[in-house]
Parts: C-alpha cells; structure tokens; sequence
C-alpha cells in the first residue's frame, strides 16, 4: 500500500483473518485482478465508515466504480452473509463458545404515545368549510334543468 492509511483501513490482522473467508473470484475467462483485494475492501468500508456516496470515494483508492461492482457482486452471491456467519464463528470460539449460537433474542423498541400528554396535544381534524354544498352533483330532488 503505498498511500497513508485511513482510519477504516483493515489492519495486518484483520486482513489475514478477512481474506481466508473471501469468496474466490469467479471470472470465466481467468483473468487476474487488476485491483488489490484489500484495497477493494478498503475503499467498501472507507465508504461504510464516513457514509459518503460511491463516487466521492477518495482518489488514493481504488476507483468507485470498480469499487461498487465488486461489492455488488459479492451482494449478489450471498458473500456479505457467508463471511458474516463465518467471523461470527470464530469470534464464538475464540470465546470459548459454540460456533452457533443455542438461543434467540428478539426485542423490539415501543414508543409511547402518551407521554406528552396523549390525547390532550393531539390536534382533531377540523372539517373542511369550503367543502359544504360544493358538490357537483346533483341534490336529489332538484332538477338539474
């Protein structure tokens, strides 16, 4: 890497735990990549970490384009889960757990409505004046001649 580092940049460790679980590149015609595979994953979470878009990636990267289809990719073949899974395995043993966890925990946040003074600061609808009489049909009875 020939560039300064950026705060989101995988470390040496993180790297080696990270690429043993990247998906093979898949290209029919056998072609080496010409992006550095780090590099690519520096410029996903460069991108995670600040929450800029795609083409306001910093020019010391990897270009966005190539950046985004390799995270597509990986979108589209499960990879994002299948590592997700697999570090979450080695984060559980590295613990002293079982790989997969035994148990689930749903929760869900509810928000209170009546904490400001439920219905005392809730506006009523009013009902509309302009709208009275100003149908365009016809009343029944009148005669529309």
């Amino acid at each position: 890497m020939d560039r300064e580092t950026y705060p989101s940049d995988l470390n040496d460790k993180e790297w080696e735990i990270l690429k043993a679980r990247l998906p093979a590149k898949k290209d029919p015609r056998g072609r080496p990549r010409k992006q550095d595979l780090r590099e690519l994953l520096n410029g996903i979470f460069y991108l995670l970490r600040t929450g800029c878009s795609w083409r306001m990636l910093p020019h010391d990267l990897p270009p966005w384009e190539t950046v985004y289809s390799q995270f597509r990719a990986w979108k589209r073949q499960g990879a994002w889960e299948e590592v997700h899974r697999s570090l979450r395995e080695f984060v559980r043993i590295g613990m002293g757990r079982e790989p997969h966890p035994s148990a689930l925990v749903i929760d869900s946040q509810s928000v209170k409505t009546t904490e400001k003074g439920g219905l005392a600061v809730t506006t009523r609808a009013r009902r509309s004046k302009v709208g009275k009489g100003t149908s365009s049909r016809t009343r029944r009875g009148s005669s529309s001649k």
